[in-house]
Formats: structure tokens, sequence, C-alpha cells
């Protein structure tokens, strides 16, 4: 977790020239930023060497426009991917949107970025379903983690006989706090403009890829994705998030890759509903019929997740609560 925070604070050396910089991978995003201002790029030279070239496009990242690494990907195709994608996942149903989502223009950004937006939510809600049902399967079967989880919880005695939301309620709020610190630095380097298209990608609402994670190997330069500064990360991530072990992408086709995609999908989408069901049976015994006497009943709130922790006191005198 350390290495992680330091490598999202930055711990960058202080480069004397542009080409000692590019060659040690030492160069911040507040330097990148102030070399776009002066619209420069570095480039590739002949032999590896870092030349400067006038760099074209936006250039007011002095106000509100960060420099564009990447283009802009739209082509205005989303929607016509979407019912291709949907028919792909199902086709029985096909492309179901009764809600009209995809055409609501969110925020303002147009049908691509809405589309694109959507998907990359599913994806990524998905992933977390299918990492919950998994574990709420693990703990309702007793599998334990070999280890303490802390030095003061030594063994599982003070979790025995919880279901898995009340496990939740019975962690330290100190654990909790790692957690969701943990996650608040996945979100922030997943939608970061500088981290995506330094791996050579554009953010999923400017035409990138739904549920594509940046690399955490960015600490030196790569000239086959036009991003020869590097980021000069102290602390370098031996693995990233999405296939840590290089096995379940590396060397596939990009037809193997389309069906793998279809098969995430479906069961992300199956394990957002059987997650909803282990929660509702634990909350009201019976309501699932399938998983009666097979889930431990939960008397807590699932949607207070630190009412066991603190509580805003005033609040529901407040507002009638």
């Amino acid at each position: 977790m350390l290495a992680l925070t330091a490598a999202w604070l930055g711990f960058h050396g202080t480069p004397s020239t542009l080409g000692r910089a590019a060659s040690r991978s030492t160069i911040s995003p507040l330097m990148l930023e102030s070399w776009y201002d002066a619209g420069l790029r570095l480039t590739p030279a002949a032999g590896g060497a870092a030349a400067t070239a006038p760099v074209s496009g936006p250039q007011s990242y002095g106000g509100s426009t960060p420099p564009e690494l990447v283009a802009d990907r739209r082509d205005g195709k989303a929607q016509e991917r979407l019912e291709e994608l949907a028919f792909g996942l199902n086709p029985s149903i096909g492309y179901y949107d009764p809600l009209n989502l995809a055409q609501l223009n969110f925020y303002g950004q147009g049908d691509d970025a809405t589309i694109g937006f959507l998907r990359h939510s599913e994806l990524k809600h998905g992933r977390i379903a299918m990492a919950g049902f998994v574990g709420f399967i693990v703990h309702e079967n007793g599998i334990r983690w070999p280890w303490p989880l802390t030095t003061s919880l030594p063994d599982y005695s003070s979790f025995e006989g919880l279901s898995a939301p009340a496990v939740w309620d019975a962690t330290p709020l100190a654990a909790k706090l790692q957690i969701i610190l943990f996650v608040g630095f996945l979100e922030t380097w997943s939608e970061t403009k500088y981290v995506i298209e330094s791996d050579g990608e554009k953010h999923y609402m400017r035409g990138g890829k739904p549920g594509y994670f940046p690399t955490f190997k960015l600490g030196t330069p790569n000239y086959e994705t036009n991003n020869p500064l590097g980021w000069g990360i102290a602390h370098p991530v031996p693995f990233n998030l999405v296939d840590p072990s290089g096995y379940a992408l590396g060397g596939k086709t990009q037809e193997q890759k389309d069906r793998l995609l279809l098969v995430e999908l479906n069961n992300a989408r199956l394990a957002m509903v059987g997650l909803m069901g282990f929660l509702v049976e634990a909350k009201a015994p019976g309501a699932v019929p399938f998983l009666s006497g097979m889930i431990k009943a939960y008397d807590g709130d699932v949607m207070a997740p630190f009412a066991a922790d603190f509580t805003l006191k005033g609040f529901g005198a407040v507002y009638g609560l």
C-alpha cells in the first residue's frame, strides 16, 4: 500500500536536461505540463535520443484543457457497436434499452461518451459483483484466511456465526478505511488522463475501451505508445490489476479477446443478480426459496456500511427522519 501511495504522490528526481530526464524517466506531471505550455513534446530521434518537436492541437493547459497524448477516438459508431455487442451476448434478447439510457446524453458529452460511460460502469460494477459473489460463498462455507487479520484479531473467533454482511460491520474501522483508500487510489489511477494516455489508450468517454484499467508499469519511457516521457515512479508495482500474470490475455488474438469480453460481461451480469439474491435472502430469510436455509440471516442495514462505527448525531432530528 505504501508503495502504491508513493507511486501516486510521485517521488521524482530533478533532471538537469531534457535528454537526461527522458533517459532516466524522472519527469513529473508538472514538468510535462510546463513543456506542453511551451509547445514542445519529446519525440524519439535517431539513435533513441530525445528531440523536441512542435505540438499540434490544444495548447491551453494553463486553463482547463490538458495536453492530448492520444487523439480523441470517438467516431459516432458507439451505438452500432453496442447493438452488435448485445446480440453477441444474447442473440435471443438482442439489444434492449427500455429506459433509452444510451440516448440520454450524459453531461452533454454526446451519445458516444454516454455509451462509453454506461458500458464502463457495467463492467466495473460487474467485476465488483463477481468478487463479492465469490467472497460471499467463501465466507458462508467457512473458508478463512490462514494468517491473523490484525494484531488485535489473531483469529476469526469474533466472526464465527456471522453472515457475510455482518463480517463487514465487525471489521475494525481502520481496516475499512484502508480498503476505501485503496479503492480510491485505483479509481483515481484509472480515471487520470495522463495515466490512461501514457499507456497508449483513451478515456472511455473519449472513444477508449470501456472497462480498461491502465498498467502500473509507467516508470520507463515507451516509444511504441508515444510516451517518451515515462512517469519516473520511484517504486514500480510488479503486477497489474487486470491479468497480473499475463496469462489470461497474453498471446491472445483479437478474436479470442472479443470472446473473453462476452464471457466476462455475461458472468458479470449474472453475478450482480446472484449477489443481490444473497443479500435479499440474508436480510429477509425465505425471500429467495432456492437459497432458503443456505444463507445466514443479517439484521443490519446494507445501505449503511458505517452504522456500526459512527452515526451523524442530530441528522435525523434536523431532517425529520
